[in-house]
């Protein structure tokens, strides 16, 4: 009998940026992880998700922190481990649409300070949005020799996201030159069989490398990870034990243990993971002792699965019933989420349309009569200001609530003029380094902020009792 082939399982750790994001909003200072990147850098890990997601805007607004200081510090920890970042596609990491001369000079910053592989997504799965992106990381990869696009599709249920329309993306992702593909499932709504089922199907169909990324909020990510390796998946991604489970992804001690002994088996020692997850322990403690870690996201929410609504989604809704005075509307909120969802092309619920999904809904449950009152992000989805849905919008609902007004069919960033001079005008008097421009860009009041602050602790003047006027600076 021959010896079994053997297929290492690839992993991809996430408690540098997802796992965190995910439990304590994105907290986790830089300092402190540091003194434990020498350690994870002997892992043999795939890649190290470290960047990009919510630690930018976190970092300027909560921690004053440089993102950009912080990804060279990183860097300069991992000397054998691939960095990794998640991207939103035209939107970068920031709330709007921007121009392709601004994403493209952010993905050269990027891959320049640090990245090797750019996870970049849309919320609607509109490819358009992607393409710039892409584009500008194979220009730099044609130049320098390094960056890798990865393309993520948002996995999402309903009526349209047949078996069919999966692997026609996968043979889509291929054509626009991307180099792998990740299915990222935000909301722990991918279940074990049907993993089996998408990934068999989609590696037929493409010979890019599929990466699968879960949460645990639902319960089930560790056994769909399993099913989901058994039909072959190349990389799945896991976070560290203390900051694993919950609303977080499955535990990368875990599942080596799972795989140990077979074909799939990552070789990883237990005893190095062991020592990092003594690092973070005590700091996972600390913030369940302060209150930053709520126990309430550690655990399952069988919810998810019921509703198709992301955990951060939820807490949202919940927060804004509390405020109205209206808690007891909870179940007819979550009753009208899919059909809010319906009416506006059945998109896939994560950053952004699962706010403007369910802020929508809760509007159309309070006002007792649907759109009477509607936001003006879903009013920009209605014109088609985010790109293409899979399915064709309520003709009915954009009748009620942009009547007459004309809707966009091409790619929404071709009507946006070349910004990066006029943002380069704007925040010139604060620029110390070429990134600065682009924090500025996706940020510019917290960016701002954040120069001011970076100035007083530079000249140990404080600009915000600064009396400029009388010159007079307290230091």
């Amino acid at each position: 009998m021959s010896e079994t082939v053997k297929k290492p399982i690839k992993i991809t750790e996430t408690i540098l940026r997802d796992a965190h994001q995910s439990l304590i909003a994105t907290r986790m200072p830089t300092d402190f992880m540091l003194p434990i990147l020498e350690k994870m850098d002997k892992v043999g890990y795939h890649s190290v998700e470290c960047w990009g997601g919510a630690t930018f805007d976190a970092s300027l607004r909560f921690l004053k922190e440089d993102p950009w200081d912080r990804l060279r510090k990183i860097r300069d920890g991992f000397k054998n481990t691939q960095l990794q970042m998640l991207f939103r596609g035209q939107n970068i990491l920031g709330y709007r649409p921007y121009a392709d001369d601004v994403v493209e000079y952010f993905v050269q910053k990027s891959i320049s300070n640090g990245i090797d592989i750019i996870r970049i997504f849309d919320c609607l799965n509109d490819l358009r949005n992607l393409q710039a992106a892409v584009d500008a990381t194979n220009k730099f990869k044609a130049q320098e020799g390094r960056g890798h696009a990865q393309i993520a599709l948002s996995y999402t249920l309903g009526d349209a996201y047949t078996l069919e329309y999966w692997v026609d993306m996968a043979k889509k992702i291929e054509e626009m030159g991307a180099d792998s593909i990740c299915i990222k499932d935000m909301a722990g709504l991918l279940v074990p069989y049907k993993a089996t089922e998408m990934i068999s199907a989609m590696k037929s169909a493409t010979k890019l490398p599929i990466q699968l990324h879960t949460h645990y909020t639902s319960g089930v990510a560790s056994m769909t990870y399993l099913k989901a390796v058994e039909a072959g998946v190349d990389v799945i991604d896991t976070a560290m034990s203390p900051f694993a489970l919950g609303t977080s992804q499955p535990a990368t001690e875990v599942m080596v243990e799972t795989f140990k002994g077979t074909e799939y088996d990552t070789g990883f020692d237990q005893n190095l993971l062991a020592e990092i997850a003594d690092y973070f322990r005590p700091y996972r403690d600390e913030c369940l002792a302060n209150g930053l870690l709520n126990p309430k996201v550690m655990g399952v929410d069988i919810k998810t699965l019921l509703y198709q609504v992301p955990g951060g989604m939820l807490s949202n809704m919940v927060s804004q019933l509390k405020e109205q005075n209206a808690e007891d509307k909870y179940y007819d909120v979550l009753k009208e989420i899919p059909a809010v969802r319906k009416d506006l092309g059945e998109p896939p619920l994560v950053t952004p349309s699962s706010q403007i999904v369910g802020t929508q809904a809760v509007f159309n449950v309070l006002m007792g009569e649907r759109y009477k009152m509607a936001t003006k992000e879903t009013k920009a989805v209605l014109r088609g200001e985010y790109g293409q849905t899979v399915k064709p919008m309520s003709q009915e609902v954009i009748d009620k609530v942009i009547p007459g007004e004309e809707r966009i069919t091409c790619r929404f960033a071709d009507t946006i003029p070349n910004e990066l001079d006029k943002l380069e005008a704007e925040m010139a008097e604060w620029k110390q380094q070429d990134e600065d421009v682009l924090s500025y860009a996706l940020f510019p009041q917290v960016a701002t902020d954040f120069f001011k602050y970076r100035q007083a602790q530079q000249t140990s003047v404080d600009q915000t009792v600064a009396d400029g006027k009388n010159g007079a600076y307290p230091v």
